[in-house]
């Protein structure tokens, strides 16, 4: 069931036009987003009861997370494959992977990917919300399980609980007066509704499902820091947008006012903790129909 109004082609174009636009941009910030990742992380391997020797599918690894970290839970014995749209992000996953070998990256989409082997777990984190074809994608990973497997996946809670993905995107719609993504569209905070979460997962032939929360302790040194993060990873429409307000996107007086919202964070010190909510949705596969 693709999103009404989406073109799934011209979705999935725009995706991996904007990870590899910012896979860089990421890689400077990996250690950063990760003090609040791998809990998140380590939350999706309890739930998926990841031990030694399994099969681990991982889905929009990204820079490669879960991934690694799955690797290292499965063992010599084991073994993780790990897919994403982006070549550009996956470069620079296998560059992170130098020297481990029970890992393998490969470029696919998350509806398409084709394996003649079974997993014992699909993991994803933060990556099904982008999706133009959810529940059909959702299907076609349920098929890769064996009978008994499990699915754990990350999404993002609502934009006012997840201040670390959501902070700059609320300045900058106030700053352009208008909406930064329609409602219902993929993007980072479609999937924030636990009832949606557990419908979507059971329409796609999941069982035993549930959805939990999770929160992810990120934190940065400074308001000026969140401004340059924010600024590194700015997806590509959004960058076209501010060119065509501002006529160019790096403009001083636009990140100065994501720093002086994210000051409004900072605890005596000047920190600045920006706590988001995930929902961990989990669900287990039943058979092969």
């Amino acid at each position: 069931m693709t999103v009404p109004g989406v073109d799934a082609a011209t979705t999935r174009a725009v995706l991996r036009e904007h990870w590899d636009s910012v896979s860089a941009g990421w890689m400077r910030w990996q250690d950063t987003f990760e003090r609040g990742g791998a809990i998140v992380t380590a939350r999706l391997l309890a739930l998926g009861g990841v031990h030694f020797g399994q099969r681990v599918l991982d889905v929009g690894t990204g820079l490669g997370e879960p991934a690694l970290t799955a690797a290292r839970a499965v063992g010599p014995e084991g073994r993780v494959v790990a897919i994403d749209v982006s070549d550009g992000m996956l470069a620079l996953a296998r560059q992170r992977a130098a020297g481990v070998s029970n890992v393998h990256f490969v470029q696919a989409d998350p509806e398409t990917f084709h394996s003649d082997e079974r997993f014992d777990v699909v993991l994803s984190r933060w990556c099904l919300m982008f999706l133009p074809d959810r529940v059909g994608a959702l299907r076609a990973l349920r098929r890769l399980l064996v009978p008994g497997g499990v699915l754990a996946a990350a999404v993002w809670g609502h934009a006012s609980q997840a201040p670390m993905i959501s902070l700059a995107f609320q300045v900058l719609a106030e700053l352009m007066e208008c909406p930064v993504a329609p409602p219902r569209q993929p993007g980072p905070f479609v999937l924030a509704d636990p009832d949606r979460c557990r419908a979507e997962l059971v329409a796609a032939g999941f069982a035993g499902v549930s959805v939990v929360e999770a929160a992810a302790p990120f934190w940065v040194c400074s308001a000026d820091e969140y401004a340059d993060y924010a600024r590194d990873v700015l997806p590509a429409p959004l960058r076209t947008m501010l060119c065509e307000w501002y006529g160019s996107a790096d403009e001083a007086p636009i990140w100065q006012a994501v720093a002086r919202r994210a000051a409004t964070y900072a605890t005596p010190d000047g920190r600045i903790p920006l706590t988001s909510t995930s929902l961990c949705l989990c669900g287990t596969a039943c058979g092969d129909g």
